[in-house]
């Protein structure tokens, strides 16, 4: 079935790199608005018969973002094409898994109705912030993991005196595998959520006095959590030389002045979301899309996913 690549506006990079590994281009197509403020989509080439993959992570603007996907999806589809997946590397609303206080909506849940609303055969995503998540799709979820991609890339920063430190209870378990992958120690901030912004860090579980620290997580939003565990890393003692791993790299609010405020060594994301150019951050970024291109070319031809996939 002839592959076809569509971009919204979230990464037009990265789906562009994605297109470029697998020997294409992306389609044209055109995403506007009417003076009201809605938006128009439009595939402008034909995608009859062909197996279309819409590139749209759903990071800020993530209303902007999602609609786009959704209106996208209905063009093609519209426009005679046989199958359509969407790409989402990162995917908004993950962290709204459950109800917390009784009266409010489960976005997670919302979000996979309406992607299968349109008529998505599968979505692609890259460590969602929840493996919950996955039992909200009805249609096929393949869950990728970023997890090797960034434990190389880091690898000739992992001395006999580094450990890896997860900033919560809720990364341990991806923490856990870095330090399988790297072969270190592992340490677990216990933090406690003072609000959307705000956290606090009571005490680090696991010895991190004298050595250097490699804080991983799924995600940097507003920074908080960061900050938070890399002031209890100080305060218990570690060498202050940091390094930041996380898979998608928001970098909301106060997140930029926050995180240069701290002795970070290096930041490693991946480029899930486009970075800001800003240069007060040490950041490397490693690009997911020789892994996504891969992932593209076996669900066209049918080929095992299992190496790919996320096991978290």
């Amino acid at each position: 079935m002839n592959l076809m690549v569509v971009a919204g506006s979230g990464n037009p990079a990265l789906a562009e790199a994605i297109a470029e590994r697998l020997g294409t281009r992306v389609c044209r197509s055109a995403l506007s608005r009417f003076p009201d403020s809605e938006l128009h989509a439009e595939i402008e080439e034909s995608v009859r018969g062909g197996d279309v993959y819409i590139v749209q992570p759903t990071g800020p603007p993530v209303d902007r973002h999602l609609m786009e996907l959704l209106f996208l999806a209905d063009a093609c589809r519209r426009a005679g094409a046989a199958r359509l997946t969407g790409v989402v590397p990162y995917f908004g609303y993950a962290r709204q898994d459950r109800r917390a206080n009784g009266r409010e909506a489960v976005g997670g849940r919302l979000v996979a109705d309406l992607l299968a609303v349109v008529a998505f055969e599968r979505i692609v995503a890259v460590d969602l912030h929840t493996v919950s998540l996955e039992g909200f799709f009805s249609m096929p979820p393949e869950h990728l993991s970023a997890t090797s991609l960034l434990a190389n890339a880091i690898d000739e920063l992992v001395t006999d005196r580094s450990v890896i430190v997860s900033p919560d209870l809720g990364a341990v378990k991806l923490a856990e595998r870095y330090a399988g992958l790297l072969r270190r120690p592992l340490a677990v901030a216990h933090k406690i959520r003072l609000s959307g912004e705000e956290v606090t860090v009571h005490g680090i579980v696991g010895e991190v006095a004298g050595r250097r620290p490699i804080i991983i997580d799924d995600m940097i939003s507003t920074g908080g959590t960061i900050e938070a565990a890399a002031r209890a890393l100080i305060a218990a003692g570690c060498v202050p030389e940091i390094t930041v791993v996380a898979t998608h790299a928001l970098l909301v609010g106060p997140a930029i002045e926050r995180l240069s405020a701290l002795p970070l060594k290096r930041m490693v994301v991946s480029d899930s979301l486009p970075t800001p150019a800003h240069g007060l951050l040490p950041l490397q970024v490693v690009s997911l899309a020789a892994m996504l291109a891969e992932t593209i070319t076996r669900l066209n031809i049918g080929e095992s996913m299992t190496e790919l996939l996320s096991h978290r």
